[in-house]
């Protein structure tokens, strides 16, 4: 009688970090394919290779762009072969799980771009038996719905990693519930501790794709109540300070970037690019104020105005106009009672901020 062969080794996920860190860094896609691979061969988890692999890189990959040590493009690229590395992994032969639960339809919420960590969901909970649709980025609420009467799933899970799209996650929310559908929701978008996804009135929230596989395994969730309306569930919208900030934004924007310009007269030499990243920047606070407003809630404004400053502060751009632009947002939004506080918050938090660095 023979020995039982040796299993072959699996490299540990140090190792397979860096070498898939490496190939993503240097645009190489056949390393980055190869590496995926290789492990799989080797006997690496599916699950842990997809979240802790290729999850971490994804997330260095934001650190590097946060941290100016990548370009948007380079980002944008490290990114794509990121994206074919789950490929990679979700063909390979050892990724291959029977269908032994019901069936969910993944998707992010319409205007989300970010698909990896929807698309690393969809994978995790393939691999743990269920029937997974997954249906990409930006998915306009009407279509979900119609998929979901089309499709019947017992869940629908949707991804949102930015705040301003909260607005339209509560319509998709509200859509599929009123469908009989009960939702998960994740993403940076709900908040670290998921306070937004309660506040929109989702059945379930989970911090990361383990945890919401882990949600779903535990106990079927609900079948929601119908839902009340957004009148019912955020009151504070009554006043209709949302909808006309939002509505307005364009123009807020082309006002305050021509007050700029009248208080600022060095901003009238810029070239068409420069003017072009202002009015950008603009546009995000108009959209991040527009999402406080929603929400009700000053840090969700704050806290990205501080994570612009780190931003700025990292690529060496001086920020002293962040007080300015709130200063003239509050002239445009002196009727507003909301907006003005949630200015007059930011205004406070900034002028202590640039205390605390010594500008003024």
């Amino acid at each position: 009688m023979t020995a039982p062969s040796t299993p072959p080794s699996t490299p540990p996920l140090d190792r397979l970090r860096e070498r898939l860190w490496e190939a993503v860094r240097g645009g190489d896609e056949e390393a980055a394919i190869d590496a995926v691979s290789g492990a799989l061969d080797t006997g690496t988890d599916p699950e842990s290779l997809l979240l802790d692999v290729i999850g971490y890189t994804q997330r260095k990959i934001g650190d590097e762009w946060a941290g100016a040590r990548m370009t948007v493009a380079e980002e944008h690229a490290a990114t794509a072969i990121n994206e074919r590395a789950v490929d990679a992994a979700a063909h390979h032969p050892a990724a291959r799980r029977p269908r032994t639960r019901g069936r969910i339809a993944v998707a992010c919420v319409d205007g989300e771009w970010h698909a990896l960590p929807a698309r690393l969901l969809a994978e995790v909970l393939r691999l743990r038996g269920w029937h997974v649709d997954y249906l990409g980025t930006q998915v306009p609420a009407p279509q979900l719905v119609a998929h979901v009467h089309r499709t019947g799933p017992d869940v629908v899970a949707l991804s949102s990693s930015i705040a301003t799209r909260l607005p339209a996650a509560h319509t998709a929310i509200t859509a599929c519930q009123g469908a009989g559908v009960p939702v998960l929701v994740g993403g940076a978008a709900f908040g670290h501790d998921g306070r937004y996804a309660r506040l929109l009135g989702a059945d379930a929230w989970a911090p990361d794709a383990r945890a919401a596989a882990a949600r779903l395994a535990a106990a079927p969730l609900a079948e929601p109540h119908p839902p009340r309306g957004t009148g019912a569930d955020l009151p504070h919208l009554v006043d209709h300070e949302y909808t006309l900030v939002a509505r307005s934004a364009p123009q807020l924007v082309r006002t305050v970037l021509a007050r700029l310009e009248q208080r600022f007269p060095e901003m009238r030499a810029y070239d068409a690019a420069r003017r072009e990243t202002i009015a950008e920047d603009l546009s995000h606070i108009v959209r991040f104020l527009a999402a406080a407003l929603y929400t009700d809630d000053a840090e969700l404004f704050t806290g990205y105005l501080s994570w612009t400053t780190d931003i700025l502060n990292a690529r060496g751009v001086p920020v002293p106009s962040q007080l300015p632009v709130l200063e003239l947002l509050g002239e445009q939004l002196k009727d507003f009672p909301r907006a003005a506080g949630l200015l007059d918050q930011a205004r406070t938090a900034a002028r202590g901020g640039a205390a605390v660095r010594g500008d003024g």
